[in-house]
């Protein structure tokens, strides 16, 4: 039957046109393991010509070294679909997967391989890697994003900051831009994400960058990205840079007063117009990107100064939200000392709990490291106290005289009184109130941790007695 097939000059020039337009390398043999025929695209991929091996048999083929294995004996035998990878005697790798044709009677009357680049294969096979590499990346940037919301302590009751959130709902529902100002600690991070939150694109990814902690000779591939080969000591795969990774999301850069003048610039053009080019590379890349930015400086300075692009200061002053400082907000202070409490009792699995003066002296201090000083303080105090109960006694020196000197100039702005009678004062009020609370030197010795004559003797000073 096969012979009778290809004795056909019509039907045998058909074929030939077929296998011609054939993305893939064809090779064609029978039952007998005859070479019948190949199309120009198995030459290209095995490097072998259709001239050395027509008509010869494929274990011939196989002896003379012109690959290494085939597949024609164990279909025509098993009647079944095989696949393997042949070396051919021009060094090329390529994989085979081969099919059984059979005749009338059911017979395998010919076996028909398709031959493929398997370098090809590897290559798809890394970039599906990669690509399934960066997902799982930004699914893990979006897991711990979403930890790190749900621990931040969210407690505004200060009317400027319950009016500050009224206006962040209203700008987060938009794409605008928008740059947070406030000192260092004010909770810059934790309203980015609160934008993010309210945004349509609450359910894409949100990837925060600082701008301050990336070395300036790394911060462009970081993140542009770049081409295999770029600069020595790349990647031979490329890098995705995390302006790409945040594509559909939102990216906050914190910092971003800290960014070198140069990547200013290449930022401005991804703000502008959606569009990011990868280092070593000329093909332009479109993103769609939410982006949030935050800075301790103040912007407009560092313009006049030359150390930020005005173009770019006045690209992202389009909705500006100014968060205030900690010591501004009392009723924030007192709810934030109670949160941060129960957060470090359940982490440390301890009952701490603070009394009325230890509050108003926390009150009192002006927190100049804001949310995130009293966030590691009160950890800190928590977790190195065995007392359940903590008082003004228990409190570092420094938080101490500073809120004595709040608290002082409180009750009376035009007192000129000395630190050293400003500390009187309150050690008196300390003194006495333990005294009344306790009624025995002896306690009051041991809640302070000094000895009972100290306490005694302060207490005749001050006519406690």
């Amino acid at each position: 039957m096969a012979k009778n097939f290809w004795n056909n000059q019509y039907i045998n020039n058909l074929h030939e046109q077929i296998l011609e337009v054939l993305y893939d390398g064809i090779y064609l043999s029978d039952a007998e393991g005859k070479t019948l025929a190949v199309n120009c695209k198995y030459e290209e991929l095995t490097g072998l010509k259709k001239k050395e091996i027509m008509g010869k048999l494929v274990t011939d083929l196989i002896k003379d070294g012109s690959f290494d294995v085939c597949l024609n004996p164990e279909i025509v035998q098993t009647g079944q679909h095989r696949t393997s990878v042949q070396l051919t005697k021009a060094g090329k790798k390529v994989l085979l997967n081969g099919y059984p044709i059979f005749d009338e009677s059911g017979n395998v009357a010919f076996v028909l391989t398709f031959v493929r680049d398997i370098s090809l294969m590897c290559q798809l096979k890394e970039q599906i890697a990669d690509q399934q590499n960066i997902i799982e990346k930004c699914l893990e940037v979006q897991k711990r994003s979403k930890v790190e919301s749900h621990n931040s302590a969210m407690v505004f009751k200060s009317e400027n900051m319950v009016n500050l959130m009224k206006i962040l709902e209203k700008v987060a529902k938009t794409d605008a831009t928008v740059l947070l100002l406030g000192e260092t600690g004010v909770g810059k991070d934790v309203l980015s994400r609160k934008i993010h939150e309210y945004s349509l694109r609450h359910n894409e990814i949100f990837l925060k960058i600082d701008c301050s902690s990336i070395p300036e000779n790394l911060i462009e591939s970081e993140l542009f990205g770049y081409e295999s080969g770029a600069f020595s000591g790349a990647n031979s795969k490329g890098k995705v840079g995390l302006l790409e990774m945040a594509d559909k999301g939102t990216l906050f850069l914190d910092e971003i007063g800290e960014l070198p003048l140069r990547m200013q610039v290449k930022l401005l053009r991804v703000l502008q117009d959606q569009e990011l080019i990868h280092v070593g590379s000329t093909k332009v890349k479109k993103v769609d990107i939410r982006f949030i930015a935050a800075t301790n400086r103040n912007l407009e300075d560092e313009v006049k100064k030359g150390n930020f692009r005005s173009d770019l200061y006045y690209r992202l002053r389009v909705a500006v939200l100014e968060i205030p400082p900690l010591r501004e907000r009392e009723k924030d202070i007192v709810e934030m000392t109670r949160c941060f409490l129960d957060k470090y009792n359940a982490k440390y699995r301890k009952n701490v709990s603070f009394t009325e003066n230890l509050e108003k002296a926390l009150l009192n201090y002006k927190w100049p490291g804001n949310v995130r000083e009293m966030d590691n303080f009160i950890q800190s105090f928590v977790l190195t106290h065995e007392n359940e109960i903590l008082d003004v006694s228990d409190l570092p020196p420094y938080i101490l005289l500073d809120s004595i000197e709040s608290d002082e100039s409180r009750i009376n702005t035009a007192n000129n009184k000395s630190l050293n009678e400003l500390v009187e004062d309150y050690e008196k009020n300390l003194l006495k109130k333990a005294l009344d609370q306790h009624g025995s030197i002896i306690k009051v010795a041991k809640i302070f941790k000094v000895d009972r004559t100290t306490i005694f003797r302060k207490a005749k000073k001050y006519a406690l007695l």
